[in-house]
């Protein structure tokens, strides 16, 4: 039980750290930008993808069937080098959070407690506030760099996003392990 009273614990800070570092701080709005309505993008898409399913779509790329023939390949490589590129998240029925947060808010608010419900658990094999917060502090980073730095890596996301979002990883967790590491160790001195 104590774990799980942790777990909620961490669930609830990791929530409302989320939402101070979206809302007040931009942690996780640092590197994005938003056009105008990107009609025009959009109807590129639809043009150079007809028939799109929803997905991400790396452009410019060559045609799936050429992505194993080296001499293809290497032509595409030549023509595009230093030129424009994008990552495109696209959902061709629209996405529901840009007009209501409300269960995207749900579903994160779940996420976060059960991950914080792991992170409880992990706790609780460490004895004492400080290590259980090097633990914290040490999962919010292994999530960084085997999520976000990956990202950046390999799909260009915006180094500065990036950063932003260990910010907010690094720290969240910090928070959340202290609020848990807290309850686990209350927990342990009444017996």
């Amino acid at each position: 039980m104590r774990i799980l009273i942790a777990g909620i614990i961490g669930g609830v800070l990791m929530f409302f750290w989320g939402a101070i570092a979206h809302m007040f701080l931009g942690l996780g709005d640092i590197g994005m930008h938003y056009g105008n309505n990107g009609a025009n993008l959009l109807a590129g898409l639809q043009q150079d993808a007809p028939g799109a399913t929803a997905g991400i779509y790396m452009l410019p790329s060559p045609p799936e069937a050429q992505m194993m023939d080296e001499a293809a390949l290497k032509k595409f490589q030549a023509e595009f080098a230093g030129k424009p590129s994008a990552l495109v998240i696209y959902s061709p029925t629209g996405n529901a959070a840009n007009i209501d947060m409300g269960p995207n808010l749900g579903k994160q608010f779940a996420t976060d407690t059960v991950a914080a419900f792991l992170l409880a658990f992990v706790l609780s094999m460490v004895s004492g506030f400080g290590r259980r917060l090097t633990v914290a502090v040490v999962a919010g980073t292994f999530a960084w760099l085997a999520v976000q730095i990956p990202l950046w890596n390999w799909y260009a996301f915006p180094l500065d996003y990036s950063l932003g979002i260990g910010v907010k990883l690094i720290v969240g967790w910090l928070i959340a392990g202290a609020g848990s590491a807290w309850w686990l160790g209350r927990a342990e001195r009444q017996g």
